[in-house]
């Protein structure tokens, strides 16, 4: 158990840096209306945990320990949304379309609503 969380820590802190200077950078020549840093890490991230998916279903050496460290590690530092839109995948490819459809429109719908509720309750 210590092992794991060592291993969800280190990619979390490797992801979490890494989110900042994509960010950072971005921001640094594209700073418009239009939230390009956080969508470019999202678009980034979603790519990122594809190829960690296609390497676990590949490879034997990548067993348990990488999937904590660059899966839930790494990928979730980097951005949840590539945890998201990996699970959705896993749902579709699973047959679970609908379970996946209404996984993506109330993500979406209640974590909007979420963030007004909190806006409200702050003020």
């Amino acid at each position: 158990m210590m092992r794991t969380l060592l291993l969800v820590a280190l990619g979390g802190a490797i992801g979490s840096v890494l989110r900042y200077l994509t960010s950072a950078l971005i921001n640094k020549y594209f700073n418009g209306l239009f939230p390009l840093a956080t969508f470019a890490i999202n678009i980034i991230g979603c790519f990122i945990i594809g190829l960690g998916m296609g390497i676990i279903a590949k490879q034997p050496w990548a067993g348990d320990s990488f999937k904590f460290f660059f899966i839930t590690g790494f990928c979730g530092g980097y951005t949840t949304f590539s945890a998201f839109a990996g699970e959705n995948v896993s749902l579709l490819q699973g047959g679970n379309s609908i379970t996946a459809f209404a996984y993506i429109a109330a993500s979406v719908i209640v974590g909007v609503l979420a963030v007004f509720a909190g806006l409200y309750i702050a003020r």
